[in-house]
């Protein structure tokens, strides 16, 4: 018995890989790519780059958005977060599926997009932009992710 525990004890002590985060500077990027985005087009959107855990990392107000837009951008992003893939899909996916759209977590509108490492193997975040059309929103998120380097879709 004491050799198993010797061998347990060994392989506790043993370093563990831990997962791929999104860290501050990744998430710092994502919002600067999508503000480098917008701002030519002279749109405002407030961005919200969340971890998987749907905790923030990252956020923008652009000029001239009020709180709820920017609540819709965490939701978004929460959304994303949670379900690991884009609320532009769960938009497709609600109407295939009778009562998705009423399930935690679920957003129907563009503009939420989940967050992968540059080789896409790990999902580590999601980012949500709000403020301006769905589509441009959607358009600013992926821009965002595109510009820190990282992915929005898994490999």
């Amino acid at each position: 018995m004491p050799s198993i525990l010797i061998l347990l004890a060994a392989v506790a002590a043993q370093p563990q890989p831990h997962s791929p985060l999104l860290d501050a500077r990744a998430a710092e990027a994502i919002v600067a790519g999508c503000v480098a985005q917008s701002a030519p087009k002279m749109q405002s959107h407030a961005i919200a780059v969340v971890d998987t855990g749907g905790h923030v990392v990252a956020a923008l107000r652009m000029d001239g958005n009020g709180s709820g837009i920017f609540d819709f951008a965490l939701a978004k992003a929460e959304a994303a977060a949670a379900w690991g893939f884009s609320t532009a899909e769960m938009v497709e996916a609600a109407k295939g599926t009778p009562g998705f759209a009423n399930a935690p977590h679920v957003v129907t509108v563009p503009g939420g997009v989940p967050v992968y490492t540059a080789d896409g193997k790990a999902r580590i975040g999601a980012v949500g932009v709000s403020g301006e059309a769905p589509a441009d929103d959607a358009a600013c998120a992926e821009a965002g992710v595109r510009a820190s380097g990282l992915r929005i879709t898994h490999s």
